[in-house]
């Protein structure tokens, strides 16, 4: 069989799964496991794949997002276990900037006995943020629909007038190529704002944003700290590790 009628077979099945394992595409190709690795190493640098522990999975859309409601439900026990982590790195009296989304939510709980000051972008985060006693700021700009986010020119604007000790920020698209990504050029001015006026910089990153790459640049992948759980393949950790700070939590 040709490497390109083989590689189309594999991307035919990921179109019909979310993850496919090396063994089961060896045995749809009859193919050996390190010709298919082979071939996920070219497919992965050509954009249409990412790897994945044991496997590989199709990138997503670079201007496909997810609603908050849908990342709230998956992959719960990593969130919680990466903001847990996160929140060991804060101290008292910190001022905090805290990204929307799904995996910086999680940080609040973990913020009700610390006596710090936060500033966010997440209309949900605001009322959570207030439930747990913690002094909040919330940032003006538009009201982003599906996410919740505060974007826009207002929110940079607002932002600007901070400084953090410490930024907590949630991404899309974590590459060792690519860097930082998110697919709204809005939403990703924010991020960038947020780093600007932070001295210390966090993402918090289940496994499945590793690989992806959406459709907005935020930065360069040295200039944060990265938290994450662990399900990364050992080469992706490796690439990762060159670049930067990668904290992995065991679960």
């Amino acid at each position: 069989m040709l490497t390109i009628e083989r590689q189309e077979i594999i991307l035919s099945l990921l179109r019909e799964k979310d993850v496919v394992t090396v063994k089961e595409m060896c045995e749809v190709t009859n193919a050996s496991e390190s010709t298919i690795r082979r071939d996920l190493t070219e497919l992965e640098k050509l954009q249409y794949i990412k790897r994945v522990h044991g496997g590989a999975s199709l990138l997503k859309k670079k201007r496909e997002e997810p609603t908050l409601l849908e990342k709230s439900t998956i992959n719960q026990q990593e969130k919680s276990a990466i903001a847990q982590k996160a929140a060991s790195f804060i101290e008292e009296g910190d001022s905090i900037y805290l990204d929307a989304g799904s995996s910086t939510i999680e940080l609040i709980p973990f913020l009700k006995d610390k006596s710090v000051m936060v500033v966010t972008n997440g209309i949900p985060h605001v009322q959570l943020l207030i439930e747990y006693g913690i002094e909040t700021y919330c940032i003006s700009g538009k009201a982003k629909k599906g996410t919740a986010a505060l974007v826009g020119t207002k929110a940079v604007e607002a932002i600007k007038e901070y400084r953090f000790d410490k930024c907590f920020l949630g991404i899309n698209g974590i590459h060792p190529e690519q860097g930082l990504t998110t697919p709204d050029p809005e939403e990703a001015s924010v991020k960038q704002a947020a780093l600007s006026q932070s001295q210390s910089k966090y993402v918090l990153a289940d496994p499945s944003k590793f690989g992806e790459v959406s459709f907005a640049n935020v930065a360069d992948l040295a200039s944060v700290h990265i938290i994450t759980t662990n399900g990364l393949s050992d080469e992706q950790q490796e690439m990762i590790s060159k670049q930067t700070t990668l904290e992995v939590v065991p679960l």
